[in-house]
């Protein structure tokens, strides 16, 4: 079976960042696998997750997702393919505060055919993440901006999961929780992920949240850098 990610002989160079670079020589994610990619602040992890999501592309070296190559894709197709098959989760959430919860978790299918598709009813998908979520059924109609950090960062993994994507993305996801909420947040994001069929990669510096993972990564032993990172 087709790797979900699979990095070959990748290198990066900011232009203007003060020469920082990136190499990777490999590094995988198996259809269906959880994995952890742990890293302290500057160490790559936001370079790598975007040359992962194609917001940036490799100077060499595949990035593949699936079975496609993402260098061959011209900048416009890549935005596309990522909305079509990868859910991201980003640190700050990144929602539309005056939007509702419905419309946040939806957002993604406007752009994404393939993915509205497979969701089939998406509103009766989307009341049915909220509730596996944890969510009150009354919070689809409430403003994104007025939920709390927990809640939103629940609605942020509902719009990553619906439409089934294959690969979801996580950006430090749980930097903000203690140990408690951090465990059950986890629990709900694996649960969910594994129905979806999706695999997940996790960037994160905290050393507490790798038992959950089928595999832990750490950066500096998949990638070289020069310079400051991200």
């Amino acid at each position: 079976m087709t790797d979900a990610l699979f990095l070959d002989d990748v290198t990066f160079a900011w232009p203007g960042r003060g020469g920082f670079a990136l190499s990777c020589p490999s590094f995988r994610v198996g259809a269906g696998e959880s994995v952890l990619l742990l890293g302290a602040s500057g160490s790559g992890k936001s370079t790598l997750l975007s040359l992962v999501c194609g917001i940036v592309a490799a100077d060499r070296g595949q990035v593949r997702v699936g079975d496609t190559d993402l260098g061959s894709l011209r900048p416009g197709a890549r935005d596309r393919f990522r909305a079509e098959r990868i859910g991201v989760i980003f640190q700050q959430f990144n929602l539309l505060p005056y939007a509702s919860v419905a419309d946040n978790i939806l957002l993604p299918l406007r752009f994404a055919p393939e993915r509205r598709r497979q969701a089939g009813d998406a509103q009766a998908e989307a009341r049915r993440l909220v509730r596996a979520l944890g969510l009150p059924p009354a919070a689809l109609h409430q403003r994104a901006g007025t939920l709390s950090v927990g809640q939103q960062q629940r609605v942020a993994v509902a719009r990553a999961l619906i439409g089934r994507p294959p690969l979801i993305v996580a950006d430090e996801p749980t930097s903000a929780l203690d140990a408690a909420t951090q465990d059950g947040f986890l629990g709900l994001l694996f649960d969910q992920s594994a129905a979806a069929g999706s695999s997940l990669l996790m960037v994160s510096h905290d050393e507490r949240v790798a038992p959950r993972f089928d595999r832990v990564v750490r950066i500096e032993n998949v990638v070289t850098r020069q310079g400051q990172a991200a």
